[in-house]
């Protein structure tokens, strides 16, 4: 049976299991095991032994709020095996907790040796990626202290502390070293016939900086009522579609995840806040563009998530120029991260400004929860932030010197910085990459978009006449610009960019969705759009592929060029009801329920690009993330875009 990783995910700790509930450590091709909090892993080993050997699977870990298995000694047909297994495990907020109970299967006593081998590396998650970087830690020390209960595993790096405790109940016979710097609880359990006992496993871990006194919880049941209740609270009052069923148990399973994903993060008055985490399990943290498009899918439903986004996002907005984290002042933030890494400056992403659009979205958001809400208040509260934002977009953004939004490669972080960020991600339908700075089309109508909701924000909740009129003045020049110099007369299409020469950069591709939704082009030039991303070179069945089939640069397994990415898809759908193409968008919402039907109504980050009529079922793409916001949110969208049809 091939291990696979089941993930347990509650706010910003995630842990990832294999099928008989092990972490192995070991790093391979795929996402790592482990326990990470805060971008570090807490546990990197956590290896059951029966008997001095590895136990079978009888029943692996299923997905799920909580792990459970049943496992059993190696036997055979002539000799069943002694006793069985079951464990369950889940995890908390920066904690991990495991149940065992062992049931005898022989008519006299029993003697069971148990050894849980436990580990904590303390591993910054940057280092587990496969680009095969390495980074220099002087000075690191790592001990590890036994208790009377169990051990408790540290790290220290000069003024970073980290510290992982596990402890047992009952407490473990004895501790033992294995010569690697892991442990060994060691157990004897002597079961009377048919007999039982139980042991419950916690692990607190205690990243550096965090100040919260917190409880580990007694048992996985306890974890996993808390997860329900607030899976509850976020399911509760929301009216789903009675007429399909499938989009309502998309919904329903949407909202449980956005439940999960809900990460710490701070207000500009230091208010403790909760927003969406961008997804497990490498991006379990606030990043800008993912918290500001999940809360804008999720508001009709879910108001709050918007506003915590927003407030967050204000109180880490950019207020000075610094090169190597992309900053400039009013530009909202890409990429929040806590891990070591980041703290020593060795990754850029303690605080990364590395995107185009988030600055635009986080006015779209602003706009649209006013408009949601009537909230004013929270309006005229980030009125500084918002005036700011407008200030980057005409400034240092772009503008006002080159008539649209530009970014440029950036040698220490992303080459691209618009939602396709993969190196490759903008280029010609050739697979020419765009050259010098970059004017992506999708921010480009997020910029117009933003104009115009700041503009009402300005006339209604700010009473400043005057600067919405210049506003919206801004945003029918980029309008009349923009189709002048993005539109391929020949294809009947908008281009994906322009390069840093103003050269249309001329792959057909899903962002012209984004443009309907941003409503930047006029109702004719619109509707060509929205119905040629239903043609079957985009369309595949399950959603609109990144680019178009047929060109060179198409490949259905790549990131951003051939695959089916759930929110974009759901901007599309919004953006062809905004258009009047109801059957469009009933027809896109169709392929991405059914494809969420096909995998427990849960959609994953990406799909591959492989069309339903060569294949009956969605085909996963294979880095993806399991659970990610924008995805989870995307039936929301869908719902709204197309109601119950």
């Amino acid at each position: 049976m091939t291990d696979r990783h089941h993930l347990l995910v509650y706010g910003g700790t995630f842990a990832a299991v294999g099928d008989r509930g092990d972490i192995s450590g070991v790093r391979g091709a795929g996402a790592p095991d482990g326990l990470f909090v805060r971008d570090a892993r807490h546990l990197s080993r956590w290896q059951l032994t029966v008997d001095g050997a590895v136990p079978e699977v009888l029943a692996p870990v299923a997905d799920g709020d909580a792990a459970r298995c049943v496992l059993v000694p190696r036997g055979g047909r002539t000799e069943p095996p002694s006793c069985t297994l079951f464990r369950e495990q889940a995890v908390g907020d920066g904690s991990f907790v495991e149940s065992l109970r062992v049931v005898s299967n022989r008519p006299v006593p029993l003697a069971v040796r148990l050894a849980l081998t436990v580990d904590a590396d303390f591993t910054d998650q940057f280092e587990l990626r496969s680009d095969h970087r390495t980074y220099a830690k002087t000075g690191a020390v790592r001990a590890r202290q036994i208790l009377d209960d169990g051990v408790e595993f540290s790290y220290r790096r000069g003024e970073w502390r980290s510290v992982t405790t596990v402890t047992a109940d009952p407490a473990p016979d004895g501790v033992e070293e294995t010569g690697t710097g892991a442990r060994r609880l060691a157990w004897t359990l002597e079961l009377e016939p048919h007999g039982s006992a139980e042991l419950t496993l916690r692990v607190m871990a205690r990243p550096h900086g965090e100040k919260r006194a917190l409880r580990v919880p007694r048992s996985p049941a306890a974890l996993t009522e808390k997860l329900l209740a607030k899976e509850g609270e976020f399911v509760e009052g929301v009216a789903f579609p009675t007429g399909w069923p499938e989009l309502a148990a998309a919904c329903a399973r949407g909202l449980a995840d956005l439940a999960a994903l809900q990460v710490p993060a701070t207000g500009p008055d230091g208010e403790e806040l909760r927003v969406p985490a961008a997804g497990a399990p490498w991006f379990l943290t606030l990043l800008g563009r993912d918290a500001l498009l999940t809360s804008l899918f999720a508001l009709p439903y879910r108001p709050d998530p918007a506003a915590a986004t927003l407030l967050a996002l204000a109180a880490a907005q950019a207020t000075e120029t610094g090169p190597e984290s992309v900053s400039q002042p009013g530009k909202i933030v890409h990429e929040v991260r806590h891990g070591e890494l980041a703290h020593f400056h060795q990754v850029p992403y303690g605080r990364y400004y590395g995107s185009v659009d988030a600055t635009p979205l986080f006015l779209v958001l602003l706009g649209a929860y006013v408009e949601q809400t009537g909230d004013a208040a929270l309006a005229r509260r980030l009125e500084p932030h918002a005036r700011a934002a407008i200030g980057w977009m005409l400034d240092h953004g772009g503008l006002t010197s080159r008539g649209y939004l530009v970014y440029r490669a950036d040698q220490g972080g992303l080459a691209n910085q618009n939602w396709k960020d993969s190196p490759g991600a903008i280029c010609s339908a050739d697979g020419t990459r765009a050259s010098g700075p970059v004017m992506a089309a999708g921010a480009q109508g997020y910029a117009y978009d933003a104009l115009r909701r700041t503009a009402f924000l300005a006339r209604t909740a700010w009473r400043d006449e005057t600067y919405a009129a210049l506003l919206e003045q801004a945003a029918a020049d980029l309008r009349d610009r923009f189709q002048r110099d993005f539109w391929m007369r020949e294809r009947s299409f908008p281009a994906l960019a322009l390069d840093g020469e103003g050269r249309q950069v001329d792959a057909l591709a899903s962002d012209a969705g984004h443009l309907l939704w941003s409503g930047l082009l006029d109702k004719e030039y619109g509707e060509m759009v929205g119905r040629r991303l239903l043609e079957p070179d985009f369309f595949s069945g399950w959603g609109v592929r990144t680019l178009a089939a047929g060109q060179p640069a198409y490949h259905p397994l790549s990131y951003h060029r051939g695959s089916v990415w759930p929110h974009d898809n759901a901007l599309i759908t919004l953006g062809l009801a905004r258009y009047g193409l109801h059957d469009e968008a009933r027809t896109v919402a169709h392929g991405l329920v059914d494809a969420a039907t096909a995998t427990g109504h849960r959609l994953p980050e990406v799909l591959a690009g492989y069309g339903r009529d060569t294949h009956a079922e969605p085909v996963p793409y294979p880095h993806a993330c399991v659970r990610e916001s924008r995805s989870a949110a995307a039936p929301l969208a869908l719902l709204t875009a197309v109601g119950g049809a």
